[in-house]
C-alpha cells in the first residue's frame, strides 16, 4: 500500500498529465447543459445565451450530491456525455461520466473505494469519452433519460415528484428534442441552487424562455 506521500505525488501526476486530454475544448461544442436541482430545470446553454429549457424530475434522495450507490441522490458537479443509446426501459439513455475526479477523491477519503479504484477512475477521466468504473461502491449508470411508456400516471407523476434513482428525467419529446443539442463532450454541469456559481450571471435568455417554472 502506497504512503501518503506516494498516493499524493501519483494523484499529483495523474492530474498534470494530460488532464484534459479526454475533455473537448469549449470552443469546439455549441452547447452545454445546465442542471438546477432546486428548481428541477434543466437548461440548453449555447455561448451566454439560454436557448431552452426543461422540467426535470431528479433523484428521490432529496438534497445533496451523490455519495453511494442506493442514495437515490443525483449528483452534483461537472460531468461530461460519454454515450446516448436507444433504451426499452427510458426510451432514450444519455449516459453522463459518473463518477468525476472530485467523487471519486472524495469517496476515497470516506472509505468508500479503495486506492485502485481511485486511479482507475482519475485515469478513465483523462481518456477521451473515458467511462470510469460503474460498478463501484459510489455507484453509475448516472444519465439524462426519458420516461419509456408514457402513461397518464407516468407523466403526472413526473410533473410532480422527483422519482428516479438519481439519474435526470424528461419527457419523451423532450430527451428526443434534447438530442439534437448534444454530442460526446458535451459538459454537463449539475448545480444545487442556481446561484452556487456565477455560471449564469450576465447570460441572456432567448425570447420566450422563462427561468421561472
Amino acid at each position: 500500500m502506497p504512503n501518503l506521500l506516494l498516493k499524493l505525488l501519483v494523484i499529483l501526476a495523474l492530474v498534470l498529465t494530460n488532464p484534459f486530454a479526454g475533455a473537448t475544448s469549449s470552443t469546439e461544442l455549441s452547447y452545454e447543459l445546465i442542471i438546477i436541482k432546486s428548481k428541477r430545470l434543466l437548461i440548453v446553454k449555447k455561448g451566454g445565451q439560454i436557448i431552452k429549457k426543461y422540467h426535470a424530475a431528479l433523484g428521490q434522495g432529496g438534497g445533496g450530491g451523490k455519495r453511494i450507490e442506493g442514495d437515490k441522490h443525483t449528483p452534483e458537479g461537472e460531468y461530461e456525455i460519454v454515450g446516448f443509446w436507444p433504451s426499452h426501459k427510458f426510451h432514450y439513455f444519455i449516459h453522463l461520466d459518473y463518477p468525476s475526479r472530485g467523487d471519486a477523491l472524495a469517496g476515497y477519503k470516506e472509505g468508500l473505494i479503495s486506492w485502485d479504484e481511485l486511479v482507475h477512475i482519475y485515469r478513465a477521466q483523462q481518456e477521451k469519452n473515458g467511462i470510469p468504473p460503474q460498478q463501484t461502491r459510489l455507484g453509475g449508470f448516472i444519465g439524462i433519460h426519458g420516461i419509456g411508456e408514457e402513461t397518464r400516471k407516468k407523466l403526472m407523476i413526473h410533473r410532480n415528484f422527483n422519482w428516479t434513482r438519481g439519474c435526470v428525467a424528461l419527457t419523451n419529446r423532450e430527451i428526443d428534442e434534447l438530442r439534437q443539442f448534444i454530442q460526446l463532450g458535451t459538459p454537463v454541469i449539475i448545480l444545487n441552487e442556481f446561484n452556487d456559481k456565477s455560471l449564469l450571471a450576465g447570460m441572456k435568455v432567448e425570447s420566450g424562455v422563462s427561468l421561472t417554472n
